[in-house]
């Protein structure tokens, strides 16, 4: 494989010493970009996008391509690739979101899922992630990633989206036993789709837990973490003669940074409802810091947003072990030209940090 030419984002991970911090988006190839809405509207769907390697791998780029500041890749694919290959049928409903087919509500219904083969039932994934690996030859490092099976339970639960989770939640307390057995295959599900993903290229790895700040303590403690702990003991960490480091995600997690620091992984990913600086001094050196700027920052002018990018990287202080990123993915209204402002100020303000 072709030796990274820029790899701060991998270092930084690894709380190893970088010139800058380095920065990426969540959701960096979406909606915001014309040359997404393009490429989108060439595919036919945002299905089809995904499940064409090709067609991945060109909106995995056009991010790159149009800002040079960005450290990272991410894989261009969805979070519900595990239910769909296990039979639930995804499609996407406009202004609705994703969608299934088929919901999980009986024990019986989960003890019929079948457990997805990365490179059978999900090969375009793997696809992809070759492609894309090959096309960057070296740029950056590309980032593989999955839902936590909690993010992935809701909505094979639902159905799709939700704003309370009752039935998932209803699941949850009246049967504990069926919600643990969907929660224990969709670990077992991740944690080799995400190995598939290492092997096939992917040089980091994020779980996110998109709705796992929506439990209680004790509930996020049992259905959430103790799998996300279970899939990162599982996960191959060392390819290709380095480390390949896991980012933990939990919206809305920042009451259970000490926990979710036990968990094994390199680095904890924080929405913006957290205090940088704060976290840093909760979670000591165990692991690095990622992200974790208010989104909607990104719809002020850029002197306002050069300022919040100075005021986070002030709150983390001196040394490496922080990745910048947005609390939360980019949204689809926002300009382009902000986003530009926002990549270019990290690494201008950073490098006084970095001495």
């Amino acid at each position: 494989m072709t030796a990274l030419k820029n790899d701060r984002f991998l270092r930084a991970l690894l709380k190893q010493p970088v010139d800058v911090t380095p920065v990426w988006m969540m959701r960096q190839a979406g909606r915001y970009l014309p040359e997404y809405r393009a490429s989108r509207a060439q595919a036919g769907d945002f299905m089809s996008l995904c499940m064409n390697p090709e067609f991945a791998c060109e909106v995995t780029l056009q991010p790159l391509d149009r800002y040079p500041q960005l450290d990272a890749a991410i894989l261009f694919s969805d979070i519900l690739t595990i239910p769909d290959a296990m039979g639930q049928g995804l499609y996407f409903e406009t202004g609705e979101g994703p969608r299934f087919k088929k919901v999980v509500s009986t024990l019986a219904d989960i003890e019929a899922l079948p457990i997805p083969d990365p490179h059978k039932d999900l090969g375009y994934v793997m696809n992809a992630v070759s492609t894309i690996r090959r096309e960057l030859n070296g740029r950056v490092p590309l980032i593989g990633f999955s839902g936590s099976p909690w993010t992935l339970a809701t909505y094979m639960v639902e159905g799709g989206s939700s704003k309370d989770f009752r039935k998932t939640k209803a699941m949850l307390y009246d049967n504990p036993q069926a919600m643990h057995l969907l929660l224990d295959k969709l670990a077992q599900s991740v944690t080799s789709y995400l190995n598939g993903q290492i092997m096939a290229g992917a040089q980091a790895v994020q779980i996110f837990d998109t709705w796992g700040g929506n439990l209680s303590a004790a509930a996020y403690q049992e259905f959430s973490l103790a799998y996300m702990k279970k899939i990162v003991s599982g996960l191959i960490r060392e390819h290709e003669g380095r480390k390949v480091p896991v980012i933990l995600f939990t919206k809305n997690g920042g009451l259970w940074l000490e926990s979710i620091a036990d968990a094994g992984a390199d680095a904890l990913g924080l929405d913006w409802t957290c205090d940088l600086g704060n976290a840093r001094a909760r979670v000591g050196d165990k692991v690095a810091l990622q992200g974790n700027m208010d989104p909607t920052v990104l719809y002020a002018k850029p002197e306002a947003i050069r300022t919040e990018v100075g005021r986070i990287l002030a709150s983390y202080g001196k040394g490496s072990g922080h990745v910048f990123n947005l609390g939360h993915g980019i949204t689809p209204e926002v300009d382009p030209e902000h986003a530009g402002a926002f990549l270019r100020a990290v690494h201008e303000l950073s490098a006084q940090y970095h001495e």
